[in-house]
């Protein structure tokens, strides 16, 4: 059984003084303390996207600071990140333009993390070189072998007016190379701000909630987006029979 707990969207500002960046330090160093508090281990933690709130290389080290953890940190990158500060900093790579794609074997399952940001936009794509890395990779793998996509952007709309706009156009393409891969058990993404569960291309898309702040729907009222609901995280559980069941967890002040 794996078992992976999952959030996004953290936006760490590289100060350390100023409410906005503390705030967001504070709140994403509040989910990893509970994780890190767990009485059982995870098999991943995975964080899809928005890790750096302008993606200077100072907020990356202060994201591998506060990400720190007992259990295996996974990532990729979201429209606030910045591919070559991602790299190098998180990575321990050199600086390079292209999307960051890269597969993890986990205890069970393949988990393959895309780049759908596009470098100076809010929206996202999974460009052609992304799409060509998903469909090679994951004819490579045992086709008995569940396999776990994850990417910032949702390939669908979510009805809340302040992310659709921005979300993951050019999906037909993703449902196409999806649709000749039926060990594909799930999409994983994030940047919607808000815990959400939908299908793309007969799929379960899966969003985790935003640590930094929660987006809300028309029929609650208000602007849009609060800072005052807890940070939230998701818990995947792939089970032996290749069966995802999805649980979603506030963490509140102790």
């Amino acid at each position: 059984m794996l078992t992976i707990a999952h959030f996004s969207d953290i936006h760490i500002g590289q100060e350390r003084r100023g409410d906005g960046g503390a705030r967001a330090y504070r709140r994403a160093e509040r989910v990893m303390a509970y994780l890190d508090a767990l009485p059982g281990p995870l098999d991943a933690v995975l964080v899809t996207g928005d890790l750096a709130d302008h993606g200077l290389p100072g907020e990356y080290r202060r994201v591998a600071e506060v990400l720190a953890s007992r259990h295996p940190v996974l990532s990729c990158p979201g429209n606030h990140d910045v591919r070559a500060a991602y790299r190098e900093v998180l990575l321990a790579e050199a600086p390079a333009e292209g999307p960051v794609n890269r597969l993890h074997p986990l205890p069970g399952a393949d988990l393959l993390l895309l780049d759908s940001s596009i470098p100076g936009r809010a929206d996202g794509l999974l460009d052609e070189e992304t799409l060509a890395w998903l469909e090679s990779t994951l004819a490579a793998g045992r086709p008995e072998r569940p396999a776990l996509v994850a990417f910032h952007h949702p390939p669908v709309v979510l009805h809340l007016p302040t992310v659709d706009p921005i979300r993951q156009f050019g999906e037909r393409r993703l449902a196409e190379v999806l649709g000749r891969h039926p060990r594909v058990a799930a999409l994983l993404c994030g940047h919607a701000h808000t815990g959400a569960a939908t299908t793309f291309a007969g799929l379960p898309v899966l969003v985790a909630p935003g640590v930094v702040s929660t987006v809300t729907l028309p029929c609650e009222g208000g602007p849009g987006i609060t800072f005052d609901q807890p940070p939230m995280l998701a818990f995947h559980v792939l089970d032996d029979e290749g069966r995802l069941t999805t649980h979603y967890r506030a963490v509140v002040p102790a």
